[in-house]
């Protein structure tokens, strides 16, 4: 692991809030273990090992009852620890995955009935070299015919020049951590206004309510992001989907307590109705439709 990098957190609490019956960690990782999964040689950090075991382990003790582990820049193109994870899951576990051009029908059919709904593309530039927006088109094309959607992660101060190609992709588009917007200029700073609009004019577009501890400025207990997440939860109840980001990447200020993480919900979705749009009919429609109807 990076040595300014902080470890998931080794005791995680109990949450306050319970979760309605069949919730989804709609967002989450697997890192190695690296003596079975290596890491990517091209990769922008070294995360601690986070197997599937712990994983798991988590969801049970949060009260989740599935999860939707996210292929993370660290393990490249390489799904395996992904696909391994889910074999293990016993139908517990879907997967987005990041794909090059290069992978054949035959691989991405692979990856479809391993159970990966959905590919990520990354415009993050401290954690991925750039990729044409045409690759990444082609690929969209590509993956939309086995019924996948495209989760895609940006920084909000990147959003306006990519709004043309997002909005030109086919089919359902996710936005990873709320857009990623700049907390410090509140609901009303223009990026985050400029977000809204883009879902108001796009129904195709959801958006993940996570990571607060990524948002905050103040820290912990994170009232800073909760403004941002309401919003999100209120505003478009239908598209919107929840999830812990475990083990937390990359984080150097502090390491989130999981279990608060969840309490955070009920300040966000303060309803049942919305709770349960958030954590379960949501994730559910667009992971497990099968299951969903």
């Amino acid at each position: 692991m990076d040595a300014d990098y902080l470890a998931f957190h080794p005791d995680p609490s109990v949450p306050k809030f319970m979760l309605p019956p069949g919730a989804v960690d709609a967002h989450c990782h697997v890192f190695g273990p690296a003596r079975d999964f290596p890491f990517a040689p091209e990769r922008k950090y070294t995360p601690v090992d986070a197997p599937k075991e712990k994983l798991f382990a988590l969801r049970d003790h949060l009260g989740l009852a599935r999860n939707v582990i996210v292929q993370a820049t660290c393990h490249g193109r390489d799904n395996s620890a992904m696909v391994d994870a889910m074999a293990a899951a016993n139908g517990r576990a879907r997967g987005v995955a990041i794909v090059g051009e290069e992978i054949s029908d035959d691989d991405l059919v692979a990856l479809d009935r391993a159970g990966v709904r959905a590919v990520r593309f990354n415009f993050v530039k401290r954690l991925v070299d750039a990729t044409p927006k045409d690759t990444y088109r082609r690929i969209a094309e590509r993956v939309v015919r086995l019924g996948w959607h495209i989760v895609v992660y940006f920084e909000a101060a990147d959003l306006q020049p990519l709004v043309p190609f997002l909005t030109s992709l086919p089919g359902v588009i996710v936005v990873d951590h709320m857009g990623r917007p700049d907390v410090a200029a509140g609901v009303q700073g223009a990026g985050f206004q400029g977000f809204l609009r883009l879902m108001d004019a796009n129904p195709d577009i959801w958006v993940k309510a996570t990571c607060p501890e990524r948002l905050t400025v103040a820290g912990p207990p994170y009232d800073d992001v909760i403004p941002f997440g309401r919003t999100l939860v209120e505003r478009y109840p239908s598209r919107v989907i929840w999830g812990t980001d475990w083990p937390h990447p990359n984080m150097k200020s502090h390491m989130p307590d999981d279990g608060a993480l969840v309490d955070v919900v009920a300040r966000i979705a303060p309803t049942p109705a919305l709770q349960q749009a958030l954590l379960v009919d949501n994730p559910m429609r667009l992971y497990w439709p099968e299951v969903a109807g």
